[in-house]
């Protein structure tokens, strides 16, 4: 019996790609051109969902332009810049499909791994990440740093997060709908991915350098952004405080046994001024660092507390309430200026 096109269209799945933007406008036609030949390609039924996060270039522009070519073109604009992992989950929260690619628009994740994700999706898989093997373009200290971030957090969190992996992944329905049901306001997406659990699988690449414009992500912001995963996903610090401290009060209390032992059997000479500086600027260290520790978590709790939205849309939309229907909107059709920077 043959189906009919109502039930065909009902059979037929799905897929949504959320691309999170800032300041974009340099590489945002040559990803499109990409992403539209990856798409055209697959046998799904699919559209792109740009998430705007507060750009103050022409990357709204750019992204009406593209939304006048192609009407699988969706975008939701934030108000303001709140940051790549809100705007990631903000793409999640409109995303209305079987699957979910997530990835970012600097080239740097080609899109021509996606029918590899979507291959492991179909085998059953409900997280398919994205490994890299190399990290073309960047930096030694930059490749030594994610190096070092990720081993020490896989040794800290009691989840394994994936090694050299970052947002570029594959997510089913379902996995997307444990992530948008978890709206804490400090979010480490890489580790909500793996958070979630369900069936998950690594499809190894060679990451290229940034195709155009610049990176956001200076040592400052990755120093944050490795705070925020070591204080989301691991209690590990405020143990090692405690440890220390114990260390420490052991140690004085061993060393001032010594100094009366001493003082018993040979008198008691005039300590040294040095010394006892020493040990009092490092002890005054240790309860610093002890107490910024407890600091970092205390903020957190703070700011959850609050329990504010997670983000904000324009022309007076709100945050959509978890994972459902999609509600992103068609752009308006560009400006001039915009068709410019397209073409």
């Amino acid at each position: 019996m043959q189906l009919n096109e109502l039930e065909q269209a009902r059979l037929r799945k799905t897929l949504a790609v959320v691309v999170p933007v800032f300041n974009e406008q340099a590489v945002l036609p040559a990803f499109h051109a990409r992403m539209t030949a990856v798409l055209d390609g697959l046998d799904l039924s699919s559209h792109v969902i740009y998430v705007n996060d507060g750009s103050t270039d022409d990357t709204l522009e750019i992204i009406r332009c593209l939304a006048e070519g192609d009407a699988r073109v969706m975008l939701v604009d934030l108000s303001r810049n709140f940051g790549k992992e809100i705007a990631l989950t903000a793409g999640l929260d409109h995303a209305d499909a079987d699957a979910v690619v997530v990835i970012d628009a600097d080239l740097q994740d080609p899109p021509e791994l996606i029918p590899e994700l979507v291959a492991h999706w179909r085998d059953g898989y409900d997280v398919v990440y994205a490994r890299r093997t190399s990290r073309d373009g960047e930096s030694a200290a930059k490749r030594l740093t994610a190096f070092l971030f990720y081993r020490l957090i896989g040794k800290m969190s009691r989840v394994r997060i994936p090694e050299d992996t970052g947002d570029f992944r594959l997510l089913s329905r379902r996995a997307v709908r444990a992530v948008c049901s978890m709206r804490e306001q400090h979010r480490f997406m890489k580790g909500l991915f793996a958070w979630i659990g369900y069936p998950q699988v690594a499809v190894p690449y060679r990451r290229a350098p940034r195709h155009a414009g610049a990176t956001k992500w200076n040592y400052w912001r990755l120093w944050n952004f490795a705070l925020e995963g070591i204080t989301s996903f691991t209690s590990v610090p405020l143990k090692a405080a405690t440890y220390v401290g114990l260390a420490s009060a052991l140690g004085a209390f061993g060393y001032g046994l010594y100094i009366v032992l001493r003082t018993l059997m040979f008198g008691n000479p005039v300590p040294g001024y040095p010394s006892l500086l020493t040990a009092v600027m490092f002890l005054g260290g240790l309860q610093l660092l002890g107490i910024g520790i407890i600091g970092e978590y205390l903020a957190r709790m703070f700011n959850e507390s609050k329990r504010r939205p997670l983000y904000f849309l324009k022309d007076g939309l709100h945050e959509a309430s978890g994972f459902g229907p999609g509600t992103a909107v068609r752009p308006e059709p560009c400006a001039g200026t915009a068709a410019k920077a397209v073409s």
